[in-house]
């Protein structure tokens, strides 16, 4: 361990993190200047992606990548650390990615809230994305929305203010800046678009996508995004029970893969006893990448999968899911 200097002249300690045992201990022991120091190199970092960043290509807050090499999926984590850290390991992302394999890690969102670890979640994965930038993919959920989409209950707040006292405020007001850049969608070319709730049933155009939240809240792609779910029972869209969003049959999902011309939909959002559901007859896969209380959910699970096969449905990615 050793002290740098910021640029802003104060000190904060550093680790020579190699493994995801590193990055737990950093992030248990950050008090809330280290986690503001985090947040606003992230958000720095995240204002200035555009256009080709290594071998990701950026549109707005829609990511492009190439439809080679691995990606490493992890759905809502929902400030549980022990599920955060047994992704980590069990995918070998961090080893994996020092050794300058070729490999993507993208969170669908949801990282903290309704769990007591929140602000070391949110420590891990920022972290994450200031050691690899160009290997970590931080998408949006509906527990990163806008203010008016603001999920309930929202206990983030709470947890930031038992862990630094009065600072709590000022993180979280910061971490609600870097919502805001956080990305709306990720697309790999002929196999896959990932979203962290579900199909915008009114786009049209794959801008739909990349400039839904500059058009949010005049048109509901945003809000679909972040709240749908899919729904086997109906064929387009019915109102949500969780009060915001849609939830959307089939055809929604057929005519959204047709229009990006990609084959599934993997998203998360919605919690699964089993870690993951599939819907739309192979179309539409759901990972929740944590487990226990309050979810009682007996199993997580993550994706893990070489995106250069040739994917036509959810069965050729059953091999690919972890469960834990």
């Amino acid at each position: 361990m050793h002290v740098e200097k910021t640029k802003t002249g104060g000190e904060r300690l550093s680790l020579n993190v190699r493994d995801p045992s590193d990055l737990t201990n950093l992030a248990v022991q950050a008090n809330s200047d280290e986690l503001l120091q985090v947040i606003k190199d992230v958000t720095q970092l995240l204002t200035k992606e555009a256009g080709r960043v290594g071998s990701l290509e950026i549109t707005g807050r829609l990511i492009s990548v190439p439809p080679k090499d691995e990606i490493i999926v992890v759905g809502d984590i929902h400030g549980s650390l022990e599920s955060l850290v047994h992704v980590l390991r069990s995918s070998d992302f961090m080893k994996k990615t020092r050794r300058d394999e070729e490999l993507f890690l993208v969170f669908l969102g949801d990282y903290g809230d309704r769990g007591l670890y929140s602000p070391e979640v949110y420590y891990m994965v920022l972290k994450l994305k200031e050691m690899f930038p160009q290997k970590v993919v931080l998408m949006r959920g509906n527990h990163e929305g806008p203010n008016d989409l603001l999920a309930h209950p929202h206990d983030l707040p709470i947890h930031l203010n038992r862990k630094f006292g009065e600072a709590g405020a000022t993180v979280y007001t910061k971490l609600r800046e870097l919502f805001d850049q956080l990305y709306n969608a990720v697309i790999v070319e002929n196999r896959c678009v990932l979203l962290h709730g579900g199909m915008p049933s009114k786009a049209s155009t794959i801008e739909d996508l990349a400039y839904a939240h500059e058009k949010h809240p005049h048109e509901t792609h945003l809000e679909e995004i972040l709240w749908s779910d899919p729904n086997d029972a109906i064929k387009e869209t019915y109102p949500s029970p969780r009060g915001a969003g849609r939830l959307f049959g089939k055809n929604v999902t057929e005519k959204l893969l047709k229009m990006l011309n990609v084959k599934i939909l993997i998203r998360g959002h919605e919690p699964s006893n089993e870690g993951f559901k599939i819907n739309h007859n192979g179309k539409v896969l759901t990972l929740f990448s944590r487990k226990g209380p309050p979810y009682n959910n007996e199993h997580g699970a993550y994706l893990q999968l070489n995106v250069s096969e040739i994917l036509e449905n959810t069965n050729q990615l059953q091999k690919y899911i972890h469960k834990f």
